[in-house]
């Protein structure tokens, strides 16, 4: 009953929807109400002596004219008040209509903000649990598989059989990790231990590793480090700026086809350090370079040992330091082909990073 009412309803002119006060749009009904039971109620006396019959003429004209003025700044509440009762039960795809500017339309506005921000939420949670389950599914999955064969005795405990074991303990222990990151990052309880870092040595020490990581898998990708002469340093914590390249580059080298090659170009760009880091791969469409930093994004590139919560953490922790990372187009770095991911942070000191 209460929703073929607001249907009704919303059929009536809003004549005070341009009014952006809400006083002076109540006030304005309640002064039209008025001016019509006065107007019946003069044009009454003019005919014939006052009659009750009359007065409840123009009562019942001054309600419906002040109805019609005053259903505008009302409709709103109502609507917002169904929305919220079904957010209460976990639709949140309500949303008020209203075409009020006065602080009704606002609050309507700010509420439809509201149950979006929360469809997200819930979106979010939702993908989360699903990503996680399946995340810590496969390699439990692999690690028993493999403990089941030894105990069976269908394998020997032989240290192949145990690398892949090792292999499946070290997956687990990166996803709780990157869980155990990203959840202090969202609390805001990531300290960051500031100090200079020195650009070309800390490039160096991160490329190495790489290497190694990269011959370690069998990946046979070649790195290629540009950076420029004399002295440049970026203020912030080297171990997460470490975790921020480590992962970009192990993303670069597993993107990367055989014989390709990972590079790492730095610029000073007046007050900021551009890091470009490129792989050879097939790059990463426009629709979805802004995707791969959301929680366990992982896109038609992803492949075997990913989380897809690298990305992520890598976001938050540049954001920590006042930088930026985005993924753009080839023709806004070098030209080639690949993905281009892009870092900038504050160059030398500066203050209140962190």
């Amino acid at each position: 009953m209460t929703a073929v009412v607001a249907r009704l309803l919303g059929w009536l002119p809003r004549p005070l929807d341009p009014v952006r006060s809400i006083k002076a749009k109540l006030s304005l009904a309640l002064g039209f109400a008025g001016g019509v039971g006065l107007l019946v109620l003069w044009y009454s006396l003019e005919w014939m002596p006052l009659r009750a019959t009359f007065v409840a003429i123009a009562v019942a004209l001054a309600l419906v004219t002040l109805q019609v003025m005053a259903h505008g700044a009302t409709v709103p509440l109502r609507q917002m008040t169904v929305a919220a009762q079904a957010m209460a039960r976990g639709d949140y795809t309500r949303r008020v209509r209203t075409r009020s500017r006065d602080e009704v339309g606002e609050l309507a506005t700010a509420f439809n903000q509201m149950a979006a921000d929360l469809a997200a939420a819930d979106r979010q949670r939702r993908e989360l649990i699903a990503n996680v389950s399946h995340e810590l599914r496969t390699p439990i999955a692999a690690l028993r598989a493999v403990l089941e064969n030894i105990v069976d005795g269908v394998a020997r405990p032989e240290p192949a059989t145990m690398r892949t074991a090792l292999a499946q303990t070290e997956r687990l222990g990166r996803l709780v990790a990157e869980l155990l990151d990203l959840s202090r990052l969202d609390a805001g309880v990531v300290p960051l231990n500031r100090e200079d870092v020195e650009v070309a040595d800390f490039l160096s020490r991160v490329v190495a590793e790489a290497e190694v990581t990269a011959a370690g898998a069998g990946r046979r990708v070649g790195f290629t480090v540009d950076v420029p002469a004399g002295p440049l340093t970026v203020p912030g914590d080297p171990e997460r700026l470490h975790q921020v390249f480590a992962n970009l580059l192990d993303n670069a080298v597993r993107h990367s086809p055989a014989g390709g090659t990972v590079r790492v170009r730095v610029e000073r760009r007046g007050d900021e350090v551009l890091f470009a880091v490129a792989d050879s791969g097939d790059g990463i469409p426009a629709a979805e370079r802004d995707r791969v930093f959301e929680r366990f994004a992982r896109g038609e590139r992803a492949t075997g040992g990913g989380t897809g919560l690298g990305l992520a953490i890598a976001r938050w922790v540049v954001q920590l330091h006042r930088g930026t990372i985005a993924v753009v187009d080839p023709a806004e770095d070098d030209g080639t082909p690949g993905c281009h991911v892009h870092v900038r942070l504050p160059a030398g000191l500066l203050a209140g990073v962190g």
